[in-house]
């Protein structure tokens, strides 16, 4: 049986040890937090109930008891396959961690790093095994939104790349290969194009935080959750994206022309835009929310699982 060793049992890495485990891997979780690696096993069981609910594993406990805790580093890595490594996101941090995962894992094991934003080869270059290493982003949670984003730093092995996306694939997820290193990666480049433009229009007072939240989850949101953009304009006009290019580039033209622009994001710009949202900031409400997040992203996980591929 394949083993994955999830370095950091906090958000993401509960949601990676639930990937690998409903998907018959055995796992192996550590955190230098110990009260954080303590408290991991019973959410993981907890979150899949809520999966075994909406028909998305068939034995809650049989998953849950495949993710068990290790008692060093040493242990989590010795036989693991891969590791994922889901630690803070700071350069430093990283080269420590990698140092001790290049150090004590297995010559052929792939290390994977969770990171949202810092490239492969910040972290790697000095390392015996490098060719091994690369960055494996997901979208919170993981559990619940396959993509995962595969970028290697130049010195990582092209066999290293391709196992990785036969691996992820085979778990349940849906890799996507980032050809070459890039700030952001893609989909937080995406999103990130998206916000600033929110940012923008809120702050220009065009719309309210709210009807751009609607705007995006009970509009462009309905149609992103089974296609995406290239697509999206493809079957927006007649003679597919051609003919749409033809039709409407003019307008995104002058859209790019004029983009939002980095003090969108200034302090008194982010103080107009939370007196608008008016959220409570309380932790225990944010993490209620996500909770019910969780629950309607199982919900679409089970409506997407549910129906005919593509056509």
């Amino acid at each position: 049986m394949p083993t994955a060793a999830i370095v950091g049992a906090g958000l993401i890495g509960r949601a990676w040890a639930i990937v690998f485990a409903r998907a018959g891997w055995d796992v192996r979780l550590w955190d230098p937090h110990r009260p954080t690696l303590a408290e991991a096993p019973a959410l993981i069981a907890c979150e899949c109930e809520e999966l075994a609910r909406h028909g998305l594993v068939d034995d809650a406990a049989a998953v849950a008891a495949r993710a068990r805790v290790a008692a060093s580093l040493a242990e989590a890595v010795s036989e693991a396959d891969i590791v994922q490594e889901n630690g803070p996101e700071k350069v430093e941090a990283k080269r420590a961690i990698y140092a001790d995962l290049d150090r004590l894992a297995r010559p052929d094991a792939m290390l994977a790093s969770s990171t949202s934003a810092i490239v492969a080869s910040l972290f790697t270059e000095d390392l015996p095994g490098r060719a091994r290493c690369l960055v494996a982003h997901p979208v919170n949670p993981p559990h619940l939104v396959p993509v995962v984003e595969l970028c290697g730093a130049p010195w990582t092995a092209p066999e290293t790349m391709a196992r990785a996306s036969a691996i992820y694939e085979a778990v349940g997820q849906v890799p996507i290969t980032v050809r070459k290193e890039i700030d952001g990666f893609i989909l937080n480049r995406l999103q990130g194009a998206l916000l600033a433009e929110a940012f923008r229009l809120v702050e220009e007072g065009y719309v309210s935080p709210q009807d751009l939240d609607h705007t995006v989850k009970d509009g462009l949101g309905l149609r992103w959750s089974f296609i995406g953009p290239f697509e999206t304009i493809e079957l927006n006009a007649p003679g597919g994206m051609a003919d749409y290019c033809a039709r409407y580039t003019g307008f995104y033209k002058r859209l790019a022309a004029d983009p939002a622009r980095p003090e969108v994001y200034n302090p008194e710009n982010v103080e107009k835009i939370l007196a608008a949202w008016q959220g409570s900031g309380d932790p225990s409400c944010i993490a209620a929310r996500s909770e019910w997040r969780n629950r309607r992203l199982a919900a679409l996980a089970a409506h997407k699982k549910s129906q005919p591929g593509d056509p």
